[in-house]
């Protein structure tokens, strides 16, 4: 039975009702009117597999390339619409981040996501024949998504994943889950309503581990993408299916002698102050060259950033950071605040707009060596650019994720490019820049370094098929 727009639009208004309420009920309310999912939410993973697993034949065997272009200038359409209504909601449920940066990357991948026009034909003609070489689905995708970039990377996911013939199953952060569930159900909404078949993108209501271990032993799962720290993506690389993985970066910045400064200080700050940090490819740690580290200094404070002495950068640490065996790592309630706040820890109450911290420490100091996820940027003097080299390498742990430099000279960009090794290198700009916000080149929330693909797009998630006609059969000449 079909359902009406009436009906839709009542259905959404009781979802909205309920996500509003905050409570655990409402939160749960989402996917537990029917055992067999609503509007693409189930209760249990393994009817959220089998429902992508019915769509995901017919997709394929019904639906033309042109039918999923249609379905997806649809599902970004829809999203622009509510682009500001997702922001607004993941600020509110994970309490990290800016709203007003949020909207920005919501926009960036609903525009800059590739659909079907990635997915190019390869042919061959001979004496011997004729060989085409195309790219096909694996068929039903787990998709790990993650709570720092929660519904831009369902967004992004969707359009790469079914514009490559695919269905997707959604194994999201718990801390998102709700507004991960609302978003899916309107993209689910919008499929169906184009003529695309139900089931085709999934969730369960109550992600868990228990869930991701259910999503990598089922055989009807051909391929897993995970998007978040590299425990995660380890784990999936040990379950022994075919894994795309975007894992956890520690972007270094190297700024030599030869700079334009005052375009490195504004670039630098935009990019490390934007959503307060959260992005993987944001920048985290700065190495200057002494000649003209404190005139940086002096530009990126003029920017509004807030320079912390060394009294306060300790106590900060102490505050965001924790220590266990001699080891720190983030303390997470922090992941993703307002610098304002932090200032408020250390008695600084009259700059609560303040939107970046700055501190000078060690090349080994914890804020260089840890990925904090957080409006603070550490400084480190370097004695010449062989040496802030050198320390960026180090600081970023082999993630071979991102990393920036700010120079005229090119002999020095292409020595720190190569001996970094990193997916996206930027240079002269924010790391923005590098995922298509701002920059050219189209735009993902899941980088696969650790796995190779790099920035992901419809061509990631589809396998090469070849089809071979022989004995120069076709050929005209």
């Amino acid at each position: 039975m079909e359902i009406t727009a009436k009906e839709i639009e009542q259905i959404v208004k009781t979802v909205l009702a309920g996500l509003e309420s905050g409570s655990a009920k409402a939160g749960a309310a989402v996917a537990q009117a029917s055992p067999k999912g609503d509007r693409g939410v189930f209760v249990r993973c393994e009817d959220a597999i089998d429902a992508a697993y019915e769509a995901q034949k017919n997709w394929y065997m019904n639906y033309k390339v042109e039918d999923r272009e249609r379905i997806i200038a649809a599902i970004r359409k829809v999203s622009l619409e509510h682009a500001e209504d997702f922001a607004r909601r993941v600020r509110d449920e994970t309490g990290m981040g800016r709203y007003e940066d949020k909207i920005q990357k919501h926009i960036s991948v609903i525009n800059g996501t590739p659909g079907t026009e990635c997915l190019k034909t390869d042919a061959i003609s001979g004496d011997a024949g004729l060989m085409l070489e195309e790219r096909g689905p694996f068929g039903v995708i787990g998709a790990i998504t993650p709570s720092t970039n929660p519904t831009e990377t369902i967004i992004n996911n969707t359009i790469g994943m079914i514009a490559g013939g695919n269905a997707v199953v959604f194994n999201v952060h718990p801390g998102a889950k709700r507004t991960c569930a609302y978003a899916l159900q309107i993209l689910h909404d919008t499929i169906v309503e184009n003529g695309g078949p139900a089931g085709l993108i999934t969730m369960t209501a109550e992600p868990t581990l228990e869930t991701v271990d259910i999503l990598t032993s089922s055989p009807r799962i051909r391929l897993m993408v995970g998007t978040g720290g590299m425990p995660m993506v380890n784990s999936l690389l040990r379950s022994g299916k075919k894994t795309i993985g975007a894992g956890a970066g520690n972007p270094p910045v190297v700024v030599d002698e030869t700079a334009d400064i005052k375009l490195a200080a504004k670039e630098i700050y935009r990019g490390a102050s934007f959503d307060n940090n959260l992005l993987c490819l944001a920048e985290k740690e700065v190495f200057a060259v002494e000649s003209i580290e404190k005139e940086l200094i002096y530009n990126m404070i003029s920017e509004g950033a807030y320079l912390l002495n060394p009294a306060q950068t300790e106590t900060l640490l102490g505050i965001v950071f924790q220590k266990k065996d001699g080891k720190y790592s983030v303390n997470k309630k922090w992941v993703g605040k307002n610098a304002g706040l932090m200032l408020e820890q250390l008695g600084i109450t009259d700059k609560p707009d303040t939107r970046l911290l700055i501190c000078e420490v060690p090349h080994d100091h914890p804020f260089v060596m840890v990925e904090q996820l957080m409006p603070v940027l550490p400084i480190v003097s370097c004695r010449d650019f062989k040496e802030a080299a050198e320390f960026a390498v180090i600081a970023e742990c082999g993630n071979r994720h991102t990393a920036s430099m700010f120079s005229k000279n090119v002999d020095h960009m292409t020595y720190f490019a190569k001996m970094i090794e990193t997916t996206i290198f930027v240079k002269n700009g924010a790391t923005l820049k590098g995922v298509g916000i701002g920059g050219e080149g189209h735009a993902t929330m899941t980088i696969a370094g650790p796995t190779g693909e790099g920035l992901t797009c419809a061509k990631s998630f589809t396998r090469f098929r070849r089809c071979q006609l022989a004995d120069g059969g076709l050929r005209i000449v």
